[in-house]
């Protein structure tokens, strides 16, 4: 695919401080440069097409994040207590920060930690390879210049959450971010991290992310993401996480932003007695796009997964769910449950779902299923019959059908606020 994109984000790629971030962004350029970016001939992107994205032109980065003002509106509804990391246009702002200090608990931006101290951030650049469908990830490998590094010291529990906001603001030019995120908790550590993305005002800019979770012995890792981005803006985001012995990472996921989104989830269930548990929803109207890829690997042996993940599609919008799940050999003992439920609410509208389970051990339980329909006609009916407008009972259902993913997202505030997002006048089901 002939990619204006890749020519303008890879033109000048940044000076490395050490030679293995020099020898890790040279390789990624050597393999952008050789394969370029995926089709829809690739089984991974076979839904979803970057023909429009890669003849884009779009500046590497705002020499101004820095310094762009940003409206007190968009950081409203963050905890008070919580500690806060924000970023604008992908570079982290101190000054919009709140970083107290606290016992146990590491965070430093990605640039800070390449300027004074590169080796601390080598295990941010740790990842496997999948080949031309993880084209952006290589591309981040080869450009991303800032993010976060967040350390828990063994056996520490964070009380408050953390939040990572990443804020899109209109520059002098439409122009495509890269940072990347390394969050390591040590044995028998605790940590909840919520992951914003929010708006200051229109822009269609590309936002490419990649964090990275390394979850200790014993570890749980509670991880929130509330995507409400810009409706032009396009946002691409890989997550890896490995867990070891008895680790547990918790996942809930709402994509409701944003004309074009991408997620590309990998876990490793690294260790013995591992969980994952996984809530996501989609909701979506007009001509956005909203692509999900989960692949989960199951390693070791007694290991457990929980999925569950809903779709809305409204108007000309189009949703992708592909969930993958892979039973290694020994990985005997393993539980895992995969269930995708879809809604479209318009003709013209369009979901694709694909669940897949390859097992290779013996002595495990497995499941999964995937379903599109519409709204049932029997309960519009009965909501009809009690005097509720047809629009209002639409909503009505549409809503509770998302919300049961988010019935046990704790504390109860961020419950609210992912709630919040799908109802209510501006809500992503709003029609």
């Amino acid at each position: 695919m002939e990619a204006p994109l890749l020519d303008a984000l890879t033109a000048d790629p940044p000076a490395a401080a050490v030679p293995w971030l020099g020898e890790a962004r040279e390789a990624a350029l050597d393999a952008l440069r050789r394969d370029g970016l995926p089709d829809t001939r690739v089984e991974a992107w076979k839904y979803t097409s970057l023909r429009a994205l890669a003849q884009r032109r779009l500046l590497r980065d705002d020499a101004s994040a820095a310094s762009r003002p940003i409206g007190a509106h968009v950081l409203e509804g963050i905890d008070a207590q919580a500690l806060r990391m924000v970023f604008v246009n992908g570079r982290y702002r101190a000054d919009l920060s709140q970083l107290p200090d606290a016992e146990g608990l590491s965070l430093r931006s990605l640039a800070d930690t390449l300027a004074h101290d590169p080796d601390a951030a080598r295990g941010a650049f740790v990842q496997r390879d999948g080949g031309i469908a993880e084209a952006f990830a290589r591309l981040n490998t080869a450009t991303a210049v800032d993010g976060a590094i967040l350390r828990v010291a063994a056996g520490v529990q964070i009380p408050a959450p953390l939040e990572i906001v990443w804020i899109g603001a209109p520059a002098e030019a439409d122009l495509a971010w890269h940072a990347r995120v390394l969050i390591e908790l040590g044995a028998g550590a605790s940590l909840a991290v919520v992951e914003r993305h929010v708006a200051e005002a229109a822009h269609a800019h590309l936002g490419n992310l990649l964090v990275r979770c390394v979850v200790g012995a014993g570890a749980t890792l509670a991880w929130s993401t509330l995507q409400d981005a810009a409706p032009g803006s396009s946002l691409i985001r890989r997550s890896e996480a490995t867990l070891a012995e008895a680790a547990q990472l918790h996942l809930h996921t709402l994509e409701a932003g944003a004309q074009f989104v991408r997620h590309d989830l990998a876990v490793d269930l690294a260790g013995d007695r591992a969980r994952l548990v996984s809530r996501g929803v989609f909701a979506l109207r007009g001509r956005q796009h909203a692509d999900t890829h989960l692949d989960v690997r199951h390693l070791a042996r007694d290991t457990t997964c929980d999925l569950v993940w809903r779709g809305v599609a409204d108007e000309r919008s189009r949703g992708v769910f592909h969930g993958a799940i892979t039973i290694a050999p020994g990985a005997d003992g393993s539980d895992a449950q995969l269930s995708n439920k879809n809604l479209l609410l318009s003709p013209n509208a369009e979901i694709d779902t694909q669940p897949v389970l390859e097992i290779h051990a013996d002595e495990v339980k497995a499941a999964h299923g995937a379903t599109v329909g519409q709204l049932d006609e029997r309960a519009l009916f009965y909501l009809r019959s009690r005097g509720i407008p047809a629009e209002d009972a639409r909503m009505l259902l549409t809503q509770a059908f998302c919300a049961a993913v988010f019935a046990e997202v704790e504390p109860a505030p961020l419950r609210e606020r992912l709630l919040a997002r799908l109802g209510g006048p501006d809500g992503a089901l709003a029609s």
